[in-house]
């Protein structure tokens, strides 16, 4: 049973928080175990987590009735939340009463609900780690590293590191979204001026041919046939589309080979595969020196750190490292074997096995990439420029062409009426 209560400790400061137990008299000796005197106990209720919200007002109702730990909240939130505990820990408090501060201060609902969870279990005893681990909000590496950080005392650092592997992940992903919106935006205004063109500006120019009865050109024709077409059978055009889309998607959901060879071909593309393939490297280089850093074991950290890159062939190359690792083979012997890890991270690898400075190497290693990456990415955004440059001219170009040469046919018709 749980129950909620308004302690008081010995400075006279007041707690309310909520604890497990059996009965009001079990709630008012673990807080005196605690240093506190019970001022009220109540058994304790929250419409919102258990689901009842009958007595709620309806403003006051959640709409998503999901359960607490299976949200998952935006990262940023969760990177907020990790930099208090880093600098509180860091300060000197104590995790309880970090804990305390942060139910205190914390604004958005369901971290506060899950702060209160975990508030809750850590004075029943659970470990941090295990309480964080139970809810999806949180990364796997977080929980690695805060376990880590339990083991060796140093939860400071675990916070610290948890926290600047979540603010990188974050940077990153707001980089390769950046750099991908302008491509995307003159793909998007390419398709938007066709299907303006088609639909509304060549039908009012056949009109006005048709009833000067002028012979068009062949290109004219083309255009014009095309414009009718995306006029009468845009349904179908619209089927199609949405027939290729959830085809491709479905074969990339179930259709392992299909993705596996997808995910390889990928890394190939000229321009953008070195985007792909050196933010999926920096991204495990990173993880794996600041897991490496925290204690956290070769083998462990080799497997948190494939868990996050998302290409399936660079994954299936690290799932075969680790399977080498275990039977005892050196990481860069092993990596050595597989083309997606270049010479340069297989002798930076070897230094730090050999000389006992892994998570340095790979730190630099992660620099070094994160910099290739970004200079790919300019690459990709100059290159995606101007041909996307050259193929709205080739559209407004072929359009306007099949709209001068009729006009000039009806100039003819026009002089020879005249006559």
């Amino acid at each position: 049973m749980k129950f909620s209560y308004l302690a008081i400790d010995g400075k006279g400061k007041k707690y309310r928080s909520e604890v497990t137990a059996e009965s009001r008299e079990d709630v008012k000796r673990i807080l005196a175990e605690r240093g506190m005197t019970a001022i009220e106990i109540s058994e304790y209720k929250d419409s919102a987590i258990d689901g009842n919200q009958e007595n709620l007002p309806w403003y006051q109702r959640d709409i998503n009735t999901k359960d607490i730990h299976d949200v998952i909240l935006q990262k940023k939130k969760v990177l907020t939340t990790l930099h208090q505990m880093a600098i509180m820990m860091k300060s000197g408090i104590s995790l309880s009463m970090a804990m305390e501060v942060l139910l205190d201060t914390e604004a958005d609902k369901q971290m506060k609900k899950i702060l209160t969870i975990v508030s809750t279990e850590l004075y029943n005893g659970v470990p941090l780690s295990q309480s964080l681990g139970s809810f999806k909000t949180f990364p796997e590496i977080v929980i690695s590293l805060v376990a880590a950080g339990e083991a060796n005392g140093r939860l400071d650092m675990a916070f610290e590191n948890a926290a600047d592997i979540l603010h990188r992940e974050i940077t990153l992903t707001a980089k390769i979204k950046s750099a991908m919106m302008y491509p995307i935006f003159l793909i998007f205004l390419t398709l938007a001026m066709i299907i303006v063109m088609s639909m509304f500006v060549l039908p009012s120019f056949a009109g006005v041919f048709l009833a000067f009865g002028s012979d068009l050109p062949a290109i004219s024709k083309a255009v014009m046939a095309f414009s009718d077409f995306m006029i009468g059978y845009w349904w179908l055009v619209a089927i199609i589309v949405a027939g290729i889309v959830v085809g491709f998607r479905s074969l990339l959901k179930y259709n392992d080979s299909f993705a596996m060879w997808l995910n390889e071909h990928l890394l190939k593309i000229p321009i953008v595969g070195p985007v792909l393939s050196n933010t999926y490297i920096a991204r495990f280089c990173n993880i794996m020196a600041t897991l490496t850093d925290a204690g956290v074991s070769i083998l462990k950290a080799l497997e948190l750190s494939r868990d996050v890159v998302s290409n399936l062939y660079i994954k299936d190359c690290l799932s075969q490292v680790i399977e080498d690792v275990k039977i005892g083979t050196p990481i860069n012997v092993s990596m050595s074997h597989y083309d997606v890890f270049d010479s340069i991270l297989v002798s930076m690898v070897r230094v730090g096995e050999e000389s006992g400075m892994f998570s340095d190497s790979m730190h630099k290693m992660a620099d070094l990439y994160q910099e290739q990456a970004d200079e790919s990415t300019k690459r990709l955004t100059d290159a995606m420029t101007p041909v996307m440059t050259i193929i709205v001219a080739g559209i407004v170009g072929v359009v306007a062409v099949s709209i001068v040469m009729p006009m000039f046919g009806m100039y003819g018709v026009v002089a020879e009426s005249s006559q």
